[in-house]
């Protein structure tokens, strides 16, 4: 079993499908179902074995990093060029609560 997601013309994820496993060769299966839906279909895995991220509707992939990137959340995060996927400007608190970021003042709170 393997994931397909389907792109629009800006490279946006629309869909994720479950899809046939690539051992089975009878097909291109990223090009067969793309031919089905006329649109372009990239192989996703949700064990982010491959193109860096498990692809999610509103997604982008990128083609010169072969990677499915999240919508950037705050305007202050930026993007890791290893794992493609954006990170606070300063680490969250290893404390054990929970915390939620605040753009305003680009910092983590505590939620209690």
């Amino acid at each position: 079993m393997a994931h397909y997601a389907f792109l629009n013309e800006n490279n946006v994820v629309t869909e994720v499908i479950v899809g046939k496993d690539e051992t089975d060769t009878t097909h291109d299966w990223e090009q067969f179902y793309g031919e089905i839906r006329n649109q372009i279909c990239k192989r996703t895995s949700y064990n982010n074995n491959i193109r860096k991220n498990y692809a999610s509707i509103g997604y982008t992939y990128d083609e010169q990093r072969d990677a499915f990137i999240a919508p950037k959340p705050y305007a202050s995060w930026t993007l890791n060029e290893t794992t493609c996927r954006y990170e606070a400007p300063i680490a969250e608190p290893d404390d054990g609560k929970f915390h939620i970021w605040n753009e305003e003042t680009t910092s983590w709170v505590t939620v209690e």
